[in-house]
């Protein structure tokens, strides 16, 4: 397995909307696998394809808690299903948005259709966390981030924090 660098606004490739898996196969499950150790390391509870500037839609996922074995979930061309008219408030940040964190109303309940790591299709049903998370990370398969979700003013100041970030680090 490998690390993969993981790309970080303002980065273009994370406004792009990623495009459909014809098949899993063992070269995807490397990307696959690659993708989970990347979050590990991190450290992260989600990570999308685009974030590693691969633009496929696929998605990893494990919110087991540090005291639990992980429960790593792999989900390939992920569709929500249904959604619950009852909403919830996370504190989301993001790995591509290193050090900056918001509050982001999301649906408490979903169900998401998949194919999982051998290309079987599978549906699930999340609620809490695990319901943010997969919708976080499923929303970067469509160029979005959780900063769209905000207002426009905090989302402003995260960004431009990142740009003047980004330019001190090509300058040091």
């Amino acid at each position: 397995m490998a690390i993969l660098p993981i790309i970080t606004a303002p980065d273009p490739l994370l406004k792009v909307k990623s495009k459909a898996v014809d098949r899993v196969d063992d070269g995807l499950r490397t990307l696959m696998d690659d993708m989970l150790e990347t979050m590990y390391l991190a450290p992260g509870i989600g990570l999308s394809a685009i974030q590693v500037a691969v633009p496929k839609r696929v998605v990893v996922v494990d919110v087991a808690r540090e005291d639990e074995p992980a429960n790593p979930l792999y989900l390939v061309n992920p569709e929500l299903v249904c959604v619950s008219d009852n909403l919830a408030t996370y504190e989301e940040g993001c790995l591509s948005l290193p050090d900056h964190y918001a509050d982001v109303e999301r649906p408490a309940e979903i169900e998401v259709a998949f194919l999982d790591y051998h290309g079987k299709r599978q549906t699930l049903q999340a609620e809490g966390l695990l319901a943010t998370c997969i919708q976080h990370e499923m929303d970067h398969l469509e160029g979005l981030l959780f900063v769209d979700h905000i207002s426009a003013l905090k989302r402003n100041m995260i960004l431009r924090k990142l740009k003047k970030a980004k330019r001190l680090e090509a300058t040091a």
